[in-house]
């Protein structure tokens, strides 16, 4: 078979038990591999004992989602075409896969894809990671097809054309072996979160495209590992968006990044006014680990520069989605300008 389904796991044994059956059932012409991360439950035990068809992988150790997933993939390594990252709270559909291979394998060109990710909570509604595509502005905020912010839409079939993107969600996407090769896998001092469009980008970066295939749905209940709530996450995710850009932006750095900073610090205040102390010291936190990576963070830059060819800016945001969002009241991605849209 050419196509590897990986699901890292770490301690998602009641995800295994309620998505696994329906996985192995719609996905017969694919190798289903568990790469488990050092889990503490019975997840071990119940893959052996209820799923012998299903390849696991033990990793030596911990090193959260990005690490695991290179771990893990190492062992996999020419023995499949593509590869398929999918966490295990997400619940496919009949010919899910079917559709995200045949567009791989029409367009060589082409180094990953995604599906149509919903709500497995709210059914007719788009999830927060991935929706029907990413895309990234121009201070570098991600949003979706379907997601801007927190703002998440009815899906209305409104998005159902497969679209270039900037970015592939990291829930559920299928990319070439070769490429994730080439390109050393997901950054591991990312850890988790924001790793695979920081992963998209340097693909891009090498002239790479990224799509997303509605024709395949899948339904993911979001927030399995850490909560949207979560301080950590918060923290995640402002520290690992300003490793991206030290890591990825192209022209005067110091400005980008102090701008950026600017306004984190406005979001701080925003938290601080609805005494979500935790937050506002979790962004305190995650520009403290920034300024303690600068160094890791401008080799890293160096050696991207040096390695960059043509740069696909497909699915780039020329305008600021804050400014969209906050001062024109634009809630829905139909609502933006499309004229400010690389494609």
């Amino acid at each position: 078979m050419k196509t590897a389904v990986v699901i890292l796991n770490w301690n998602g044994l009641s995800f295994l038990k309620q998505f696994l059956p329906t996985l192995i059932q719609n996905t017969s012409d694919a190798t289903i591999v568990v790469v488990d991360n050092q889990s503490t439950d019975e997840s071990l035990n119940y893959l052996r004992a209820h799923h012998p068809e299903v390849e696991i992988i033990v990793n030596k150790s911990n090193g959260g989602f990005a690490k695991g997933y290179n771990d893990g993939l190492k062992q996999l390594k020419g023995r499949f075409e593509y590869y398929v990252l999918i966490n295990s709270d997400i619940e496919v559909t009949p010919n899910w896969l079917g559709a995200l291979v045949e567009k791989l394998e029409n367009n060589p060109e082409i180094a990953g894809v995604q599906p149509k990710v919903l709500s497995f909570h709210k059914k007719t509604h788009f999830e927060h990671a991935g929706a029907s595509g990413g895309f990234i502005d121009k201070n570098y905020y991600p949003f979706c097809r379907g997601r801007i912010f927190d703002e998440v839409e009815e899906d209305k079939n409104q998005y159902d054309n497969d679209k270039e993107v900037f970015w592939t969600t990291g829930a559920c996407m299928l990319v070439r072996s070769k490429v994730y090769h080439e390109l050393g896998g997901l950054d591991e001092d990312f850890f988790a979160h924001m790793e695979e469009i920081d992963f998209c980008w340097r693909a891009k970066k090498q002239n790479h495209s990224f799509y997303v295939v509605p024709a395949s749905q899948v339904y993911h209940v979001g927030g399995g590992t850490l909560n949207y709530e979560n301080p950590r996450k918060t923290f995640l995710n402002f520290r690992n968006s300003l490793y991206m850009i030290h890591k990825n932006h192209v022209g005067w750095l110091f400005g980008k990044v102090f701008y950026r900073m600017i306004l984190d610090g406005i979001a701080a205040v925003k938290y601080l006014a609805g005494f979500q102390f935790k937050h506002v010291f979790a962004i305190l936190k995650a520009h403290g680990a920034y300024y303690g990576s600068i160094s890791v963070l401008n080799k890293k830059r160096k050696q991207l520069q040096q390695e960059s060819t043509e740069y696909n800016k497909a699915g780039f945001y020329k305008a600021s989605l804050l400014w969209a969002y906050f001062f024109k009241r634009i809630k829905k991605f139909e609502g933006l300008n499309k004229r400010f849209f690389v494609d």
